[in-house]
Formats: C-alpha cells, structure tokens, sequence
C-alpha cells in the first residue's frame, strides 16, 4: 500500500526552524505511548509501535520523548519501531524530572541526575548524540542555570546539539538566552491557554502563558505547546470549538491543533496519542483553515 503524501497546511508557513534543522509545524509526543497514567507498558504494544512508524508515514518529522515516560517505556518502543531513523527526523528529549512509584512526578535536575537521565536516552533511543534536549524546570532547591549549566557541558561533551527549555516563564528564558541559545520552549498551552489545567499534577509554570509565547516569537524560538489538546478533554464538544469544527467538518480537537497553528508561525505542536484513529485526525488537522474571526472567537469562547 502506498503511503499518502502529508497533509498540506492551511497556516503558513508549513515548517519552522528548530536550530539549524527545518521541521513541519505538527510533531508527535510520545508521552501516552506507555500504559494508564504513563506508567508501565501498554497494552499492546505493536500498536505502539504501529502509532510512531504511522506517524513519520504522515509526515511528522519531529518526535518528543523522554527516559521518564513509563518510565523507560516510551524510548524503547520508538527505537524499535523506527530506528535506524530517517535522516529528517529531529527526536527531542526532555530532563530534569522522574517518575515516583505512586506515578507522581518529581523534579530529577541535579547535575548527576541530569547526566543519568540523558545517558538513559541515549542508550535507549541508541544514539551517540541528540539533537535536541529540554530542561524541564521542576521547582525544587537546585538554581534554574546551574541545571542549564549542565545541559551546557552536555553538548561541549558532543552528547546534544541544542539546548531547548520547558515549563519556564519569561525572565528563565531570558536568563538562558545570556548563558547560551535556546531553540526551543515547550510549556503548557491549549486553546484555555492552560491556566489551571493539570497545573498543579504537572509542576506546569501558568504564569502568563501567552506572554512567554510572545517572546519566543519575538526572539524567533519555536514554541511547543504540551498537552495541547488538555489530554483529549477537546475532542468532545467544547462551546466555541464545536461550533467551529461543525461549519468546518472537522472534529473539535482539529478545531484546537488548527487554533495553535494559527497562532504564532513559530508554534509546533505535539499531540499524543496511542490510537492510529486519532493519530490521522491529528495530523489531518494541518489542512484545516481558520478565518483570523475563527481564531479569536475560539480563544474568547475557551476562556469565558
């Protein structure tokens, strides 16, 4: 059977930079690729495996990973479903948080938990070097830049290329940007803009969403917003959404994969999902085009 050519976008431009590599604006987060509450094996996993092989099928050629996804479950099943990898996949990991065994999560960002953590991703993606690696900021006793320091001496060692950040606010960017350049910035965000949602479960930084946003804009980083479909809760009915997507013929969650895209041109989303079903209409999403009325009347609806 032949493979389909990727949807085209409706919201130019189709791709963005992520340091010196060009990706399409729609990835894939493999975080609900282990079982219930990220935690363990899935049930099955050659649909799994099936779900990322699919996805790079689609186009998707920017994938967001991590060792603490299961934990140790999310790596393994992408690098046995398509490693050796092909040479315009840009796979990005993240550090500095872990998994309890209550399937809690907690910060993990002093310097030798951060190494630890990336050589688990090394090994178990089997690469030498990664492209891209996130700090995760979890609030606890170590300073924010002594963890980016570290990252820092990660990619002087060869052992990443680019350093990008996640669940930072405006003046932790910043105060990166004068220690070394950051080509990323992955934080909460969805059409609610995230506020609240999962804030406290997640460590999520809510502080002015939309302004962090603006500023990576402004400083040409690309932004991927993470649960951008606040974990399926947009693929039911949703006040403006719904109303969108039924002029559209569209389901409510491409409404909100759409709405994103629409924001800013340096936006890369990174739905997840462990359903080939839904990995389609995800992805289909990129063709779907928003009047600048639509867009706002969404994000005006999302937030009453």
């Amino acid at each position: 059977m032949s493979t389909p050519a990727p949807a085209p976008f409706a919201h130019l431009p189709s791709t963005l930079k992520v340091g010196d590599r060009e990706v399409r604006r729609l990835g894939f987060g493999a975080m609900r690729l282990p079982g219930k509450d990220v935690w363990g094996l899935p049930d099955n996993i050659r649909n799994a495996m099936a779900v990322v092989r699919r996805a790079v099928e689609l186009g998707v050629q920017f994938i967001d990973t991590s060792w603490y996804y299961g934990p140790h479950v999310s790596n393994p099943i992408i690098a046995e479903a398509i490693h050796p990898y092909a040479a315009d996949l840009l796979i990005a990991t993240k550090l500095g948080g872990k998994r309890t065994v209550d399937k809690g999560w907690a910060p993990f960002n002093r310097p030798e938990e951060l190494r630890l953590g990336h050589e688990h991703d090394l090994r178990e993606l089997r690469l030498d070097c990664i492209d891209l690696v996130h700090l995760r900021f979890i609030p606890n006793q170590v300073p924010f830049l002594e963890s980016l320091d570290t990252l820092i001496q990660l990619r002087a060692e060869g052992k990443l290329r680019h350093i990008g950040l996640s669940n930072v606010n405006v003046a932790q960017v910043q105060a990166a940007l004068e220690r070394t350049p950051v080509v990323t910035v992955q934080n909460l965000f969805n059409v609610s803009g995230g506020e609240g949602f999962l804030a406290k479960a997640t460590h999520a930084v809510v502080e002015a969403p939309e302004a962090v946003l603006d500023f990576c804009t402004a400083q040409g980083i690309a932004y991927l917003p993470f649960f951008p479909l606040a974990v399926g809760a947009y693929a039911k009915a949703h006040g403006a959404l719904d109303a969108v997507a039924a002029k559209h013929g569209a389901t409510p969650a491409q409404v909100a994969l759409a709405w994103l895209l629409a924001r800013s041109p340096l936006m890369l989303p990174i739905p997840g999902t462990s359903s080939l079903a839904h990995l389609e209409e995800n992805c289909a999403a990129s063709a779907l085009q928003l009047s600048a009325e639509e867009v706002v009347a969404i994000a005006e609806g999302a937030r009453k």
